[in-house]
């Protein structure tokens, strides 16, 4: 990467890091501080409020990035980021449950993901791409375990009017970062490998084998924020715990998790085992429901069935991405990640929606055997995903002034061994290969690009 490159990638991995951390920050503590606002002792509407967030960032997700489009990526995000300061400063400030909905919804009308992610495709040469993206994801994963382990003893100091007042100021303070620190971009143009095209979304959602990756992430992340629905109050009911405290719980556990998801995901990719080891971690996912739903009489067991989840959890979230890619058509990918997404927050609406509701009503039992027939559902639905080939997807430049047949050119390439799948899309001056992991002739496909003139 060149200097701005580099300081585009960590600086809108540290935008992102610092969103999430705001929004991370209360999944362990909501539900026990939510109950003290007026309102707070109904648990359906604690899951409403806890889930609004998601609901209005599915609705406005792609939307936004393509709004981006048309007025620019920067405007896109300081509009986001201000709605979430605002909806931050509502929820700090609010005395009832029926303005915390209000202020979580406002809050996740700040959906700037996409936003984002164009804004790095246009600051990044198609080479460098992939390594920014990750640094973005590993800013997320990063983002997540500090926030589990830091809300509670968060929570204690300053309560949580406080934990979204402290939002609301990381929200002003990546407003800033963007402003002086992101470079802006010289050409900004739409990018088929990281944002939604509106006409590629018929094909994307009749996707059978990614219609089974979107069920998915809306399975596991509806599970996710089912549980930290209830499961903060099942350990304030063991009174072994202090709220302060329930850091020494997740700790151990997002640890362990992290540490074997290693091992799994390097199996998965290098020995091209990626289908055996997804659907090995759904089967964890769903012992780990399962236990929570039928054993969970002390806090022994509660270690142990949240050590499975994160193991699961962690496996899994890793592998979708690596998924997706490899399965969408090579010119829809930027569109199958932005229905993935969409599909990943309205789960968070639904899964604390219907966990708040179940809470309510029926108690915490039920909850946990939503979510294991949600896992067992997926596991079914998982067998028929067909193994993907273990290739990745490679990106060139097509240079501003050739004006060759972008049809030939790609049948060319298509012809190449080891190339899987390759499109060269003029209006985005790339062409986009899909090619083995090992074995494929890079050389050549280079020598084609410079022989046509297309560099």
């Amino acid at each position: 990467m060149n200097p701005l490159e580099l300081r585009a990638s960590l600086g809108l991995a540290g935008l992102y890091a610092l969103r999430m951390l705001g929004m991370f920050l209360i999944l362990p503590v909501f539900a026990l501080y939510a109950t003290h606002l007026d309102g707070g002792n109904n648990h359906a509407l604690v899951g409403l409020a806890f889930g609004a967030y998601g609901l209005t960032q599915a609705c406005l997700q792609l939307p936004f990035g393509m709004w981006s489009d048309r007025v620019g990526r920067k405007k896109v995000i300081y509009v986001g980021l201000v709605l979430f300061a605002i909806g931050s400063v509502v929820c700090a400030s609010a005395h009832s449950i029926e303005w915390m909905i209000a202020g979580r919804a406002l809050q996740g009308a700040g959906a700037i993901s996409a936003a984002i992610t164009a804004l790095l495709a246009d600051l990044t040469r198609e080479e460098n791409r992939t390594k920014a993206m990750a640094m973005i994801g590993g800013s997320i994963a990063t983002t997540f375990a500090v926030s589990l382990v830091a809300a509670p003893t968060l929570a204690n100091w300053v309560g949580l009017p406080g934990i979204f007042l402290l939002t609301a100021v990381l929200a002003v303070a990546a407003l800033i970062g963007v402003w002086k620190i992101i470079p802006s971009p010289t050409l900004s143009r739409f990018h088929s490998d990281a944002e939604a095209n509106p006409s590629r979304l018929p094909a994307v959602l009749k996707h059978p084998q990614l219609r089974r990756l979107n069920y998915g992430v809306f399975a596991l992340h509806a599970a996710q924020m089912a549980m930290f629905t209830v499961m903060p109050l099942l350990l304030a009911s063991t009174g072994h715990i202090p709220v302060a405290q329930h850091w020494e719980v997740y700790l151990p556990v997002v640890l362990v998790g992290f540490v074997l998801m290693v091992p799994a995901v390097i199996i998965a990719e290098k020995r091209n085992q990626l289908k055996r080891v997804f659907l090995l971690a759904i089967a964890l996912m769903l012992v780990a429901q399962t236990g929570m739903a039928l054993y969970m009489p002390n806090l022994l067991m509660i270690f142990v069935w949240l050590g499975l989840y994160f193991i699961a959890f962690n496996i899994l979230e890793a592998t979708q991405p690596s998924l997706i890619s490899k399965i969408a058509p090579t010119d829809a990918k930027g569109t199958a990640m932005g229905v993935y997404n969409t599909c990943q927050s309205l789960a968070m609406f639904v899964g604390s929606a219907a966990a708040g509701y179940l809470y309510q009503h029926v108690g915490a039992t039920p909850v946990f055997w939503l979510c294991a027939v949600l896992m067992a559902v997926w596991l079914v639905v998982t067998l028929g995903l067909q193994p993907p080939l273990p290739v990745k997807t490679q990106m060139f430049h097509i240079g501003e002034d050739w004006r060759g047949s972008a049809a030939e050119l790609s049948q060319q390439l298509g012809r190449v061994a080891g190339v899987k799948e390759a499109v060269v899309l003029l209006d985005e001056r790339v062409a986009l290969l899909k090619v083995m992991q090992s074995g494929w002739d890079e050389a050549a496909v280079r020598a084609l690009i410079t022989q046509t003139g297309a560099v």
